[in-house]
Formats: structure tokens, C-alpha cells, sequence
């Protein structure tokens, strides 16, 4: 039974009939990484307005008498709608959908059947796989390669398309129609019941399809292809945007180029030569800076070593600097007979260190200093190296290592 969402993709709302409602659990993921555990009820109704996940297409959202509804999935010939809400079996409820996000899918899964339909058509390219994503859709082709020049054909094609305002229609046709030989697909679920559901764009393409679709190809406005991207063993990803997102787009374009204008004080013909020219002057600062502190390294270096407190523990803490600057200081120094314990970066909080000193020394001490500044590191042969996230605790470093020093000359 095909739901009262694909008998007509463009109803906002309408009225049913709660058949059961149980406890149930719903596992999300926010686009963070965090995991969460909803609790909450697994709705079915006589027929839904939402769309369960299905075909490469997400699920709807909207409301159950203004109850948000999380989830949609599809169970057998069911929809199972969770809320956190519970509502009776038998209760009639108006059900709406999340209008900007149902047609949204629709430009965007009538978008792919329209290129798919193109692709094979002008070149031979099929579709093994698309995905519907938030921001961009992708459409797996069976080719490992497709030229920019198939790109442009496709784009130019698929808007043709649009503007002749084709219709798109959708019938069901039985297992055993002959028609069914003729029409596109990628296989029926395991669980498929019924007839076939069948989208048709006059005179391009008739696929076997579940999801929701426009009923005119000029309601998909417009389609920009993206470009294409490397995609599993001899495949090619096409990305594409198709109608509203394709405004959106050129919206978030148009802001940042704004601002670029305003950064680089040229016009946006000029933006990647002004960034060039900015990346080869940043390049040279930065070459200039490195043989600085190189030559800032000599002479402190030099300095540790003709100071009258040299010898026992050395010490020394600059803001500015990396792993290679106290590496040259340290080399300069050449220090086998004193602990050096040299750091960088911020005063109380994170930074680079480095210990350097007689081999057994800096084996043993090493693994302690890093743990008093809460850090991580590794070393060998007299060096201990690593990365610190306190370094408000160098004064306790350095006492550790005068209480060994001062062990070691006891011992002697």
C-alpha cells in the first residue's frame, strides 16, 4: 500500500486514525559525535503524510496534533512514527509535515532521477548508488572517470529538461506487468509487498521508485552540478545541488566573496591572485622568521653556555619557538653533562618542552617530566621531547630535577 505521502508529495496536512502506540527507543547521533538514547513511542497510523527513510531519502519530519516526530521508519506495509509523546489508538489526529524539508527532498530525489536518466542516456553512465545529503547529494556512477566535459553536457542537459516543464507522473504497476522489463531500478527490498511504484519524467526516464517527487520538472528550478570526486573501486561521486539549494548556495557564494572583496580590497575577479601573492609573502615571513630563530637559537645557546651558573640544571622558558629551535639549542650546548630543560609557548597553559642531558638521566626523568606538566612525549639517546598541557607546573619540573642532581651528587 503506497502511503498518503506518495499518492500526493504535495499534502501539508491531513487527518488519520492512531492504530497503536508502544514504548520505544530512538539512538541519534548529533553532528558532533555525541551519541544520545531518546525515550519515547513508536507510533502507526491508518496512513501518513511523512515519509519513512527509503530509496536514498531521508525521512520527513513534522507533527502528530503539534507533536514533533523525530523519526520515520518504514515496517512492513507501516510507518513507525517515534515521538516522546504518547497518543491512543483509535484517536483521530491531524498530522502535518515539515513542508521546507519534504520539498527540498523532492527537488533533490527528482533531481537525481533526472541526471541518472541524462548520464546513461548521453554517455553510458549508471548509477549504482546516490545519497540525499543535508547540504549536497551525490550520485555514485559506474565509471572511474568522467571528464569535465560530461559534466558541462549533463548540466546543460538536465536544464533543458527543465525549462520544458515535463511532467512527472507516478503509477503502480503489478510484478507481473511487462511494463516492469522496461523500467529502471536497482532491485525491491526483501520485505517489498504489492505492486511496483513507478516515477515517470515524459519522454527521459521511468524509474522504480518509493520516494516523494515533484510533479513537474520545473518545479526543480534549476540543478548545478558541482563537480566530481574519486569514489570507490572504479567509480566516480558526481555532487549536485538542485533547486533551493542551489539559491543557497550562491547565497553563502555571494556573502563569502563579499567578504573576500573586503579582506583583499580587489574586486572578485582578482581574489586568487591577491591569496597567491598573500601565500608567497606569508611564505617568505615565514622562511625569514625560521632562520631568525635559528640564529636566536645560536646565540642563546651560546649565552646557557658561558653563563656562571652552567652546569647542574639549565633552564629556559620563551613563548615564541618550536621543537627545531630547542633542538638547536640543545645541539649547540651539546649538554652531556647538565640537564637542559627547555620549553615553549604559553606560560600557564599548553606547550612544547624538550629535556636533553647523560642518557640514563633523561631515560629516567623523561617519562616524570611529562607527567608533571600533563603532557605526552617520547625520546632516546639523551633526548626527552614532547607536548604539555600545563605549563604553570615548570618551577615543579625544575625542582625534580635539582632533587636528582643533587641525589646523584650525594651518591658520588
Amino acid at each position: 500500500m503506497a502511503f498518503r505521502c506518495q499518492r500526493d508529495s504535495y499534502a501539508r496536512e491531513f487527518t488519520t486514525t492512531v492504530v497503536s502506540c508502544r514504548p520505544a527507543e530512538l539512538h541519534t547521533e548529533e553532528s558532533n559525535g555525541k551519541k544520545e538514547v531518546l525515550s519515547g513511542f513508536q507510533v502507526v497510523l491508518e496512513d501518513t503524510l511523512l515519509f519513512p527513510e527509503g530509496g536514498g531519502q531521508p525521512d520527513d519530519r513534522g507533527t502528530i496534533n503539534d507533536i514533533s516526530v523525530l523519526r520515520v521508519t518504514r515496517r512492513g506495509t507501516q510507518a513507525d512514527h517515534f515521538t516522546q509523546t504518547p497518543l491512543t489508538p483509535g484517536t483521530e489526529v491531524q498530522v502535518r509535515v515539515d513542508w521546507e524539508r519534504r520539498f527540498d527532498h523532492m527537488q533533490q530525489h527528482s533531481g537525481q532521477h533526472l541526471i541518472t536518466a541524462v548520464a546513461d542516456d548521453l554517455f553510458g553512465l549508471k548509477t549504482t548508488s546516490w545519497e540525499l545529503g543535508r547540504l549536497r547529494s551525490v550520485i555514485e556512477l559506474d565509471s572511474p572517470t568522467v571528464t569535465a566535459e560530461q559534466v558541462a553536457a549533463i548540466e546543460r542537459s538536465v536544464n533543458e529538461k527543465i525549462r520544458d516543464r515535463l511532467p512527472v507522473n507516478v503509477r503502480e504497476l503489478s510484478l507481473d506487468d511487462p511494463e516492469v522489463e522496461q523500467v529502471r531500478g536497482r532491485g525491491l527490498p526483501d520485505d517489498h509487498a504489492g505492486p511496483i511504484r513507478v516515477v515517470t519524467i515524459q519522454s527521459v526516464d521511468s524509474n522504480m521508485c518509493c520516494g516523494t517527487h515533484v510533479s513537474n520538472l520545473s518545479d526543480l528550478q534549476v540543478i548545478k552540478i558541482l563537480g566530481t570526486e574519486k569514489g570507490k573501486k572504479n567509480k566516480t561521486n558526481l555532487i549536485f545541488l538542485a533547486g533551493n539549494r542551489v539559491l543557497k548556495w550562491m547565497e553563502r557564494s555571494h556573502g563569502i566573496e563579499k567578504a573576500l572583496t573586503a579582506l583583499l580590497k580587489c574586486g572578485a575577479e582578482d581574489h586568487v591572485e591577491a591569496v597567491k601573492k598573500l601565500q608567497n609573502s606569508s611564505k617568505l615571513l615565514q622562511k625569514n622568521n625560521l632562520n631568525l630563530l635559528r640564529d636566536l637559537a645560536v646565540h642563546i645557546a651560546h649565552s646557557l653556555r658561558n653563563s656562571p651558573d652552567w652546569g647542574g640544571v639549565i633552564t629556559l622558558h620563551r613563548k615564541d619557538g618550536d621543537s627545531e629551535f630547542m633542538n638547536i639549542i640543545a645541539n649547540e650546548i651539546g649538554s652531556e653533562e647538565t640537564l637542559l630543560f627547555l620549553t615553549v609557548g604559553d606560560e600557564k597553559g599548553a606547550g612544547l618542552f624538550l629535556l636533553a642531558g647523560p642518557a640514563e638521566a633523561v631515560e629516567t626523568l623523561g617519562p616524570r617530566v611529562s607527567e608533571v606538566l600533563e603532557g605526552k612525549g617520547a625520546g632516546k639517546k639523551g633526548r626527552f621531547q614532547g607536548k604539555a598541557t600545563k605549563m604553570s607546573r615548570r618551577a615543579e619540573v625544575q625542582a625534580l630535577l635539582q632533587d636528582y642532581i643533587s641525589t646523584q651528587s650525594a651518591e658520588e
